[in-house]
Order: C-alpha cells, then structure tokens, then sequence
C-alpha cells in the first residue's frame, strides 16, 4: 500500500454500550472521531431494552462531531462502513416507526419460549443450519415470547428487524439486511443464505416481516433529506449496510484466516475464527455466522466480560483503579480460595444454560474484595479457555490468538491472567477499537482502494507470555469451576434453584 492516506472511510460501530464515529485513512489508521455512551435498561426479571430512536441520536451526535473533528479531511471521504451488535431486534410498523423497544442479545426473558421451540424442533438440525442454537439471544425465542407476552405490541408490527437495520431505515428510508447481520439472528439457513423455512414455520411470522437480504456489495445510497443537507460530504458516497460487530473485529485485528484466533473482550466476550468458506459444517458447541457470502466466522460468545467489573466496582468497596490494579496483579492465581461463576448477565457458550446465574463460593471473613474481583476476572478467564478448547479441535491450525477490547485496555492483569489461564501467549491489537477498524477496511475493500481485507497491515501491540506455573495451577481451578457449573445446572434442572 502508498503511503497516500486517500480515500478516507468512516466507520461507525454501534455496540452493547456504545457508538463510535471514527475516520479511518486507506492504511487503517485512525483519524479522528466521536464516541457517546448509553445504557439499556434493565429489569428484576432479566429484561435488556432501549428506545431505538435513542441510538439513532447518538449515531447522528457522534457523526455530526467526527465531521467536526475531520475538518476539511471531510471531503475525502469515500465511503461510510456500519458495525452492528448482533442479535437485536425491534419491531416496527408500516411507516417505519418503532413500536417496541430494541431488545438486546442479553434479554433473558425469552428462556421459556427458548424451552418450547427445543421441544418443537429439532435443535442440532436447527443449529446444523442456522448456526445457532435455540436460546434467549437470538430471535426465535425473542419473537416467540413477544407474540405471548407483548401480544398487542407484536401485532402492531409490521417489519422485524435488527438496530443496523433501523438505523438504514432512518437514514435511507429503506429496509434492507445484510448477510452478516441475517446469520446472527438464529433465523438464515447458512447453507442456502436465505431465511430459513423451518424455524419460521414456528413462528408467528412471515417471511415477509423480515428484511429483504443483500451481500456488501449493495451499499445503501441517498440519505433522507433532513440528513443530506445535515452531512453534504456524505450525500453522495456509499453506506455499507451494516455488518456484525464481531465478524469486523476479526478484521480489525488481522485475524482473517483461519491461522489466528480474535479474542475480543468489552461489555461481553468471544473468541473467533475468520475464514474464507460458502459451505461450512458446523460443530455442536461452536456458533457460526457469516461476514459475507464468501467468509464464515465460528466462534463462542460470553455474556460477562466487562460489566462483570463494571458491576463489581459499583457494588463492592475497592481501591482506586490504579491501587486495586496493583493489588489484582499482585495476587497469586487461584490464591483466593474462591470459585466464581460470574454469570450477571446469563451464559451462552460452550453449553447455553437457560437458567444461568452467578454464584460464588468460598467466601470467608479473611476474604478482601479485591479478591472477589480477581476470582470473578478468573471466572471470565476459564470460560473464555472452554470455547478456545472448542476452537482449537475445529481450527487446529490456529495458534495465534489476538485480543482486543475496552475491558483489556483498562485492566493488563486481565490479559495477563488470560494468558495464563489459556497457558498460550496472548498477542494485544495495538487498535482496541476493533469493530470500527475492520469496519473501515471492509469499506476500502468494498470500494477497491483495498485490494483484499488480509493485505492490511497489522496493528499490534506486544505479546503477554504465559507462566507455565500459574497455567498448571489454572488447569486444577478450572475443574473446580466446571464441576460448580455443573451442580448449579443440575439443581436448576431440578427445580431446587
């Protein structure tokens, strides 16, 4: 690649709990840019919900301020690239209004319709399929529940669809979905790239309620009056329809082949593997999405990553940031004698618990709370080494594992206790906003000035060295923390709580 920095890209990336607007040149550097928080609320019984009008303010606010920012870099800008958080969904009516809230990946309250669907169907053929599995996340159980428990909600809507495909709606005036943002939905048979019969046939839905599919190579064009004339340097250039936030990590952090794995840990966390495939078979424990029609990404996802710490430190009484950093990286692994299960959130892989809460065990009168953070960042730790135990059967060949995210940037020890507890080094992405970068790339790719997504430059930042020691002691603690997981799950198939 020249050094030239023209085209430039922006790429915005709406997350768990977040949207960003960053400027990216042909390199994959980053410019400049805006990023605004919100939050989703959440009830007693496992609820996860925002306005999607809500997120669509804060896209505009963080776009108005990234062209700010840009200056007259601005006008070169060449194309807008879109990353989504998968699983969403929100209801809307026929003239393109909401009338239900978003509903996020985490909402728990559709475990029973979850439960329902597995005795209607046939889950490993549905997973074979979908890649997914019948679970509160994905959108099977998410609209079989809101038939049964919105009901006059759900008949006022007239189109499902996801947050990225809203925030087109408003932007364009058009509905539309790419494969990327179709696969995470439980509902798009992998194989055939179309939404998929079987599981819609038990469903109160038609095929027709949800959108029309598109590959990146249908970008969206002719912003809506209000916002043509609010962004004159972006009326004319191609908007990439939105693409999964986890599939552009991947991008974002080199990890495009099937040689290196992408850890990313933010709000939540997964482990991925990118690689080039239009048929792929799909193991049980492992999901598998899509990027585009000529790329698949396998992986597992935890619900607890960051806002596990984000909870303990609003909860517990702990040092400042930098005092309880020292002191966690201080600690010897599984020194504490806890065992955490640090489900706040539920679960998702390796197994999916439907009724996944957190525990904790082993606590005494000795025990400090910077202790019950370092067991519970332990408690991420071994679940993330259960899906790459996962990974490493089905990408034998992928040995280098590149992590990202918010969660990691804020917390070395974390990464130096997943390096450990996984006993493989663990290589940090120089750029922790991975979703916005490999979102930028797929947009120079998609309009040439990118040849292929694995001819851009790594961005890396040093490699964290696992002790051999500690990864022995790590080994034992795991076992701990399975055999807990499997009491807890087994009491809770008992109905003894």
């Amino acid at each position: 690649m020249s050094d030239d920095p023209t085209p430039l890209v922006l790429a915005l990336d709406v997350g768990t709990s977040s949207v960003r607007a960053y400027l990216y040149d042909r390199m994959g550097r980053r410019r400049c840019g805006a990023q605004a928080h919100y939050a989703w609320t959440t009830t007693p019984d496992g609820g996860a919900e925002i306005d999607p009008d809500e997120i669509v303010r804060h896209v505009v606010a963080v776009v108005d301020a990234a062209l700010r920012d840009a200056g007259t870099l601005a006008g070169a800008i060449a194309a807008v690239g879109v990353a989504a958080l998968w699983h969403s969904v929100v209801g809307v009516d026929a003239d393109g209004r909401p009338v239900t809230p978003a509903y996020s990946w985490s909402d728990s309250r559709p475990a029973a319709a979850a439960a329902a669907l597995r005795r209607r169907l046939d889950e490993p053929a549905v997973h074979a399929r979908t890649g997914a599995v019948l679970h509160a996340s994905y959108l099977p159980a998410k609209l079989l529940w809101l038939s049964q428990a919105r009901p006059h909600d759900f008949v006022r809507a007239r189109y499902w669809m996801s947050i990225g495909e809203y925030l087109a709606l408003r932007l364009f005036g058009e509905r539309r979905v790419s494969l990327s943002m179709a696969s995470g939905t439980g509902l798009l048979d992998q194989h055939a790239l179309a939404w998929d019969a079987g599981v819609l046939a038990a469903l109160p839905i038609a095929p027709e309620q949800l959108s029309p599919l598109v590959d990146v190579d249908a970008p969206l064009a002719g912003l809506r009056p209000e916002f043509a004339g609010r962004w004159p340097t972006l009326r004319a250039v191609p908007w990439l329809p939105a693409l999964g936030d986890g599939a552009c990590a991947n991008v974002g952090t080199g990890c495009t082949t099937a040689e290196r794995v992408a850890l990313s840990l933010g709000t939540s966390g997964a482990l991925r593997v990118l690689f080039p495939a239009e048929q792929v078979r799909i193991p049980p424990g492992l999901w598998c999405y899509r990027l585009d029609r000529r790329r698949a990404v396998m992986g597992g996802a935890v619900s607890n990553g960051g806002n596990v710490y984000a909870w303990l430190r609003g909860t517990l009484r702990l040092p400042e940031p930098a005092a309880l950093e020292a002191a966690l990286d201080a600690m010897p692994p599984d020194g504490h004698g806890l065992t955490v299960l640090p489900f706040l959130a539920g679960e998702r892989s390796p197994d999916w618990p439907a009724a996944a809460r957190a525990a904790i065990t082993g606590l005494t009168l000795d025990t400090t709370p910077p202790q019950i953070v370092r067991a519970a960042l332990e408690g991420v730790a071994y679940r993330l080494a259960l899906v790459r135990r996962l990974l490493r059967g089905a990408f034998p060949s992928g040995g280098l594992v590149i992590a990202s995210g918010s969660a990691l940037r804020h917390s070395p020890a974390w990464a130096r206790i997943i390096a450990d507890v996984f006993g493989e080094p663990l290589v940090l992405a120089a750029d922790d906003e991975a979703s916005s970068r490999g979102t930028a790339l797929l947009a120079l790719e998609a309009i040439g000035a990118l040849r292929d997504i694995t001819d851009a430059p790594d961005a890396l930042n040093g490699t964290v060295e696992p002790d051999p020691t500690r990864h022995a002691r790590y080994v034992d603690a795991i076992a701990r923390y399975e055999a807990l997981d499997e009491l807890l799950v087994e009491r809770a198939r008992l109905g003894r709580g």
